[in-house]
């Protein structure tokens, strides 16, 4: 995989923030992140563009902005994109603008992504949001969570652990850490971490 940041980005300025949760592989990233949106619906959540192939099943805008490559590469050359990447042949970023725009309007957005790619979003924001890394109880239980999932054969299991560990080593450059023992638990922990955040800059929780 490959991954960029491109051009230099403004501060994202309004009464909204940027959250930008992380994490290696096997973390439970998208389970957590259902569990946040259950007890906060006025989260905003940020969909990636994408040249990858349109499902018959996905809807546009829902779990991606489908476009085609040539358009992705002219949206890279203007900086368009946060932070984009090149997974299994596919393009994937997301856009500054779109968000840009959530945080304007005083939304919170919520951007799940790879430890790679935080790190491109850090370099471009900064201190304009907030960066959370979660992390397993134990080494032992995220080895189990990759195996369970069942779509590793032994070879890639022991790239993804590699890996894994090599993720974990960034964990103390994120301004949070919370550990996914349970998702609840750890969805709870991250919403006082934005609650918190809100209070700070004096905004309340858009009304749904």
């Amino acid at each position: 995989m490959t991954s960029e940041s491109g051009h230099v980005t403004p501060m994202l300025a309004g009464p909204g923030r940027l959250i930008v949760i992380t994490g290696p592989s096997g973390v439970g990233k998208d389970t957590v992140i259902r569990e946040l949106f259950r007890l906060d619906p006025s989260l905003h959540y940020s969909v990636s563009f994408t040249t990858r192939p349109q499902r018959p099943a996905e809807r546009n805008g829902v779990a991606y902005w489908f476009v085609d490559e040539g358009r992705f590469k002219e949206m890279i050359e203007r900086g368009e994109f946060l932070e984009w990447s090149t997974v299994y042949g596919h393009l994937y970023g997301r856009s500054v603008e779109q968000v840009g725009a959530a945080v304007a309007r005083g939304e919170d957005v919520v951007i799940k992504i790879d430890v790679q790619g935080a790190a491109k979003i850090r370099e471009r924001v900064g201190s304009d949001a907030i960066f959370v890394f979660l992390l397993p109880p134990s080494r032992d239980i995220l080895d189990r969570r990759l195996m369970e999932r069942g779509t590793e054969d032994s070879t890639s299991l022991g790239a993804r652990r590699a890996e894994a560990a090599a993720e974990l080593a960034e964990k103390d450059k994120y301004d949070h850490q919370v550990v996914n023992d349970e998702a609840p638990r750890a969805a709870s922990e991250i919403l006082r971490i934005i609650e918190a955040d809100r209070a700070g800059r004096g905004a309340k929780r858009p009304r749904g």
